[in-house]
């Protein structure tokens, strides 16, 4: 991590840029919301995606994946949730070059039918972290690291800063630029896609998990970044979009930049050629991952959020971030981390799933009896995860605990779906326009908003123990 932060430092890349919140108490989307597009299911409803990452690092071989269960899911639905991002490892699946694991996939598809039955959207991410086994991690087997016999040392108490050891990087050059290489990859995502296009759990594929790449003499973090995205990632993308769009036409295809756009570094991606592609970067700061608080004061959610939010308004993609999330939720500063990281996710993207949905300590979002730990219950808030029509804007108050959705209906009926968390006090949901609610909340549920087609309607949520009833009128 040290590595990182010198690095960024001398290219500038952690000066505070313009904020790109919206002025107090405006509720007009900025000119990046105006032009990213929504995400949107086969009905061409809005969707909203809010969840955590799913899974198992720890069992593999016969044991992959067994760590995952039932429990996850009906979980995460209980909360008010309705996505997983669920890591998947390419040395599970294909061990043996060209030998693919039929117990691997069929536990893959246990877990999609647990999502089904709880209502989780699953997006399927090809994880790696430090490439794979060949340097004590997971991902890409060893028989697809290619290292040309450069040199790698562990580092056990700063894994991150394996990525810049020399062997790492030239693996991951290899797996871009081989010919046998980059077929291998297409052929393992036309085996997921082909076993898993018509699951109706799935939504998305995650390409490759924080991709990395070879830095050159001289070269300082962010310029390589950006000339790795545009030199090595783009045409991956575009050749692994391919090899998925000949088995599955319509599933969404998730692309990540590198890391670095954590630091607030604007990718140098090009155009992916799929028409239902969506920007799936992370949001991670390099201080809070080294153990610090979070500094108010540094700008650096306004700063990430203007250097990220480039991309997808030039290519009109749909934005999810597929990991977020600080070790140390409970320092003084990270009660205000929340509220602002969730605001700002919110104004921009179509989702968001934090790390990682598991039951004990550390990054866990939750205790070993499933209570959230401590901040991270602000994560689980009023919202609509599907909407029948053009969204005009929504936006959540922490401080009243009040959700606000104005939509215009579809020309076509349409079913608006709304999701409130449990609550002691419970919710009171209010509708103005032609426009009623169906399925009255207490403590908690899933009701929804039928509207007259093309009319133009306003969904109030208010924890009820501030306002009285409980009830819908």
């Amino acid at each position: 991590m040290a590595v990182v932060v010198a690095s960024v430092l001398a290219a500038g890349a952690l000066a505070p840029a313009a904020s790109a919140r919206p002025a107090p108490g405006s509720s007009s989307p900025s000119s990046y919301e105006r032009v990213i597009p929504p995400l949107t299911d086969d009905r061409g409803r809005t969707l909203t995606l809010r969840g955590w990452n799913v899974e198992d690092k720890s069992n593999r071989g016969e044991d992959a994946l067994t760590a995952i269960t039932e429990r996850h899911f009906r979980d995460l639905r209980a909360n008010g949730f309705n996505f997983a991002r669920l890591l998947v490892f390419w040395d599970d699946l294909e061990p043996r070059r060209g030998q693919y694991s039929e117990r691997y996939l069929r536990r893959v598809e246990r877990i999609l039918d647990w999502a089904r039955k709880h209502r989780v959207h699953v997006l399927i991410d090809a994880h790696q972290d430090v490439f794979g086994p060949a340097f004590g991690h997971r991902g890409i087997p060893e028989w697809a690291t290619r290292t040309d016999g450069l040199p790698f040392t562990p580092n056990p108490d700063d894994w991150f800063s394996e990525y810049f050891e020399p062997a790492v990087q030239r693996a991951f050059t290899h797996l871009y630029e081989d010919p046998d290489l980059q077929r291998a990859q297409a052929a393992m995502w036309q085996v997921l896609a082909a076993r898993f296009r018509d699951h109706p759990a799935v939504i998305g594929y995650d390409l490759i998990n924080e991709p990395m790449g070879e830095l050159r003499a001289g070269e300082d973090l962010p310029t390589a970044a950006r000339r790795i995205e545009a030199e090595h990632l783009t045409p991956m993308y575009n050749r692994l979009a391919r090899a998925v769009r000949a088995e599955d036409r319509d599933t969404w295809l998730f692309v990540e930049p590198t890391p670095i756009v954590g630091e607030a570094v604007p990718t140098g991606l090009g155009r992916i050629q799929d028409r239902r592609t969506v920007y799936a970067p992370h949001f991670y700061d390099t201080a809070m991952e080294a153990g610090a608080d979070y500094d108010p004061d540094a700008g650096w959610i306004e700063a990430y959020e203007a250097a990220v939010t480039a991309y997808p308004a030039r290519y009109g993609m749909p934005v999810v971030v597929g990991e977020w999330g600080p070790l140390n939720n409970a320092l003084p500063n990270m009660g205000r981390f929340y509220r602002e990281a969730v605001a700002s996710l919110n104004r921009y993207s179509s989702g968001w799933a934090g790390y990682v949905w598991c039951y004990g300590g550390g990054y866990c979002a939750v205790d070993e009896r499933g209570r959230f730990r401590t901040n991270k219950e602000q994560t689980a808030t009023p919202y609509a995860p599907a909407v029948a029509g053009t969204v005009r804007s929504q936006a959540y108050d922490p401080g009243t605990r009040a959700y606000r959705l104005a939509y215009r209906a579809a020309a076509r009926p349409g079913v608006t779906e709304l999701s409130l968390p449990p609550s002691p006090k419970g919710w009171r949901v209010t509708v103005t326009g032609p426009a009623y609610v169906l399925g009255a909340p207490s403590r908690g549920g899933r009701p929804v908003v039928l509207a007259r087609p093309g009319a133009e309607v306003v969904v109030t949520v208010r924890e009820a123990g501030r306002y009285g009833r409980t009830d819908h009128p």
